[in-house]
């Protein structure tokens, strides 16, 4: 990943023949520059925190110590980032199954809504066949605005057209799976802390269990690990969804035709990252026994009892905190209007793309 940067950005240096082999070069140097840079800010950094004869002996071996070292540091970046991503994905997971799944129809009549928003349509395409092409903010405006309005009108034909079972059933379903799933690994995350705090084996660089295929990884046997599995795939996606939605990565969403080099390798550096960091993640709150085969046991902060027990109080504080939120924020956004204060944006929840629009009948119908 850093080799593609760095020559994308590569023009070779002056004096030499432009050309492949001139930037191959020059991405060349500044990868030998760049290891020099992170060699000596992780030494300083290790001098820093362990000022000791041993550990400094040990930084010269660099393929045994150094170098799991600095993957040890990586990691913790990663699963520092997991923790803002994962219970903020947790709580983006319901909003993003309810715009893939097809809501229940109840109290609503689709085909009045239908035949409203077709004479918007209808009463916005006027408007631009007859509007001067020199006004061309207007234009952009109303253009976006009938984007928006055949995007809606597209999603109450699809409500329409799906079955009672889709509408009824599966919508339901998914919600009250994703809910037991995230109660399941909060509770795991409780039941974890509870552990450290009386069992100084439940520490992630505790001592090693029987091995694969000797004993069962759950004290519920078969289910218990299948349980496991599902719910690592659940943490999984869930940071890669919170990921996208904090506001500082969401401009490293790809689109499609509108994507640079660059961004694309900054998503596959971001998803790496998170990815070196899930099984550190899982094993440190308790969601599986799994031991950390490979470098992953030897990462020295696992074995640091303040460090683990804080992460597992911030994961289950952040996630009740964003669960919570996300669960009230209908019920803020009335007690808002109802005490006027929905006009000073107290609330920051985004708005839907379905928004509010007068009935028939004179009334308010939430499309």
């Amino acid at each position: 990943m850093p080799f593609a940067f760095f020559f994308l950005e590569s023009e070779g240096f002056a004096g030499l023949k432009k050309g492949i082999r001139a930037r191959i070069l020059e991405t060349l140097v500044m990868l030998i520059l760049l290891a020099l840079l992170i060699l000596g800010i992780v030494w300083v950094a290790s001098a820093l925190i362990d000022n000791d004869a041993a550990s400094m002996e040990s930084l010269y071996d660099l393929w045994e110590f150094y170098l799991p070292y600095l993957y040890s540091c990586i990691s913790l970046m990663g699963c520092l980032l997991l923790l803002l991503c994962t219970p903020v994905g947790l709580s983006r997971m319901f909003t993003v199954m309810g715009q893939l799944l097809v809501k229940p129809a109840i109290l609503e009549d689709l085909d009045e809504q239908i035949y409203i928003i077709t004479l918007e349509e209808e009463a916005l395409q006027r408007r631009l066949n007859g509007m001067s092409s020199a006004v061309e903010y207007n234009v952009m405006e109303l253009e976006q605005e009938l984007e928006n309005v055949k995007t809606l009108k597209t999603k109450l034909e699809r409500r329409k057209k799906a079955s009672a079972w889709e509408r009824n059933l599966v919508y339901p379903a998914v919600m009250v799976l994703l809910l037991i799933e995230t109660s399941i690994s909060v509770l795991l995350v409780a039941c974890n802390i509870l552990c450290l705090l009386v069992d100084e084996t439940a520490m992630p660089k505790g001592t090693r269990g029987p091995g694969i295929g000797n004993a069962s990884l759950s004290a519920f046997g078969f289910v218990g690990a299948a349980l496991e599995i599902i719910l690592i795939f659940y943490l999984m996606v869930s940071s890669v969804v919170g990921f996208y939605s904090l506001r500082f990565f969401g401009n490293f969403i790809p689109k499609k035709d509108d994507t640079t080099m660059t961004k694309i390798i900054g998503n596959c550096v971001s998803i790496l990252v998170l990815s070196s960091a899930l099984p550190v993640m899982s094993r440190t709150l308790g969601i599986t026994r799994f031991d950390l085969l490979g470098d992953f046991g030897r990462f020295n902060w696992l074995g640091n009892f303040y460090i683990v027990l804080s992460y597992n109080l911030l994961f289950a504080i952040v996630t009740t905190l964003c669960l919570v939120r996300k669960f009230t924020s209908a019920v803020r956004e009335e007690l808002f209007k109802a005490l006027g204060l929905h006009k000073l944006h107290l609330s920051d929840t985004s708005r839907d793309s379905e928004t509010t629009k007068p009935s028939a009948n004179g009334h308010q119908k939430a499309l």
